[in-house]
């Protein structure tokens, strides 16, 4: 599976990375494009066998599928500086860069090439990203082969584009709320007597068990907290304390703010 990266920072570096660790890309599989001298240093850092330059066509001439791990606004850019190496039934061009549609690309190459837009975490770079699908004029095969290249990189699933900006609140942000509870919950804990780097670990993982316990049971996770709240227990205590100041509400609402209209 011969794959292109252009833009090799810190999302293209770790699917980069996270590829050949897993062991789906060998070096001589990989491509890598970057206008930075460092980023390609890292890339070779990883193996020296990874093919590097700071030219796009020159990697995407060599690869099937090409990763555009770019910034939004250099979109056009980037597309301008390889279409003319493209081809139409060689290539599978998959797009990162947020809040860049479909259908944007494929106005900008005026051809049905297989399309794919993905929205990784940044989890990524420990391959424990939940990562987005969509794709336009893609078959089942090919969506079947990006999920394979995304699923060595945590967990992926195909949705529906007009979903992504909902996907993206949950859990591209959600990794910042999920972590603004943890900055919360090691407060609480400084005030209880507890070391900060002491509680953020227990909290850590704490949150790890809890995540685990849903992959593993498929339970709602009502039921889970069920088994753990025993009536006129510490639990129960606590949580009707976190309702009383608005802790799902705000929940809710945070997960709603970018998607409000």
């Amino acid at each position: 599976m011969k794959i292109a990266v252009i833009g090799c920072g810190n999302m293209g570096g770790a699917i980069v990375k996270g590829l050949y660790e897993s062991g789906l890309c060998s070096a001589s599989e990989l491509f890598c494009a970057d206008v930075l001298p460092q980023n390609l240093d890292a890339m070779k850092a990883i193996d020296a066998g990874i093919y590097v330059s700071n030219v796009n066509a020159e990697v995407v001439k060599q690869a099937d599928y090409v990763i555009l791990a770019v910034k939004p606004w250099l979109m056009n850019e980037v597309l301008d500086s390889i279409f003319s190496v493209l081809d139409l039934k060689k290539h599978t061009l998959i797009s990162i860069a947020a809040g860049v549609e479909l259908a944007q690309i494929r106005t900008k190459l005026a051809a049905n090439f297989t399309l794919f837009r993905v929205l990784p975490n940044t989890a990524i770079a420990l391959r424990q990203s939940m990562t987005f699908v969509s794709s336009l004029n893609a078959s089942a095969e090919q969506e079947s082969s990006v999920l394979s290249i995304f699923s060595q990189l945590g967990k992926a699933i195909v949705i529906p584009e007009s979903q992504m900006a909902a996907y993206t609140s949950i859990s591209s942000c959600g990794i910042a709320y999920a972590l603004r509870y943890v900055r919360a919950a090691v407060e609480g804990s400084v005030e209880l007597g507890i070391r900060p780097d002491i509680a953020q670990e227990v909290i850590a993982q704490t949150i790890m068990g809890a995540a685990s316990l849903l992959l593993n049971n498929k339970e709602n996770a009502e039921v889970e907290v069920d088994k753990v709240t025993t009536p006129g227990g510490w639990t129960i205590k606590g949580l009707n304390k976190m309702e009383e100041y608005g802790f799902s509400n705000a929940v809710i609402q945070g997960i709603k703010a970018n998607t409000n209209k």
